[in-house]
């Protein structure tokens, strides 16, 4: 069965126009890595959560910051590894990513050393514009970039 993650695309319209908060992935897997190393903030759902609970739990859990407002949902996508993703957008303007503080996770580092390290899930976070997101999150999220501008960019 595919692995299933929920997670919170908060947006808000910058000077320059539409931004994105995105978060660069910590430890050392992502550490030599800057393209495809930047997600949405999200994580795999608890046996029985709801996906909406889980977004918002995970957002809470690797920024430490606070949402609130409506979510709305992003069609699901499926990366590379093939777990899918549930995500839900949310206008959040205020959010500030110098004051995100991560949880923590433990893995054998470097694999097979039988030594273990803490690093947290989310090293940093940023406003993109839609452009720079594309170029830095894991492939399939891209989508979600091209869903959320139709969503909240007047067309011609």
């Amino acid at each position: 069965m595919p692995r299933v993650s929920a997670g919170v695309l908060p947006w808000r319209r910058g000077e320059a126009g539409l931004e994105l908060f995105l978060a660069r992935m910590g430890g050392p897997f992502w550490a030599k890595r800057e393209e495809g190393a930047w997600s949405i903030v999200k994580g795999e759902l608890a046996a029985g959560e709801e996906p909406v609970a889980a977004a918002l739990r995970e957002f809470a859990e690797e920024t430490g910051l606070p949402l609130s407002g409506p979510l709305f949902p992003l069609a699901p996508i499926r990366q590379a590894g093939g777990k899918q993703v549930l995500a839900y957008a949310i206008e959040a303007p205020d959010l500030d990513p110098t004051a995100v503080r991560s949880n923590t996770y433990t893995v054998e580092w470097p694999r097979g050393s039988g030594r273990y390290r803490r690093y947290p899930e989310v090293e940093r976070a940023a406003w993109l514009a839609p452009a720079e997101a594309r170029r830095l999150l894991v492939k399939a999220q891209a989508a979600l970039v091209d869903e959320i501008e139709q969503l909240v960019t007047p067309g011609p």
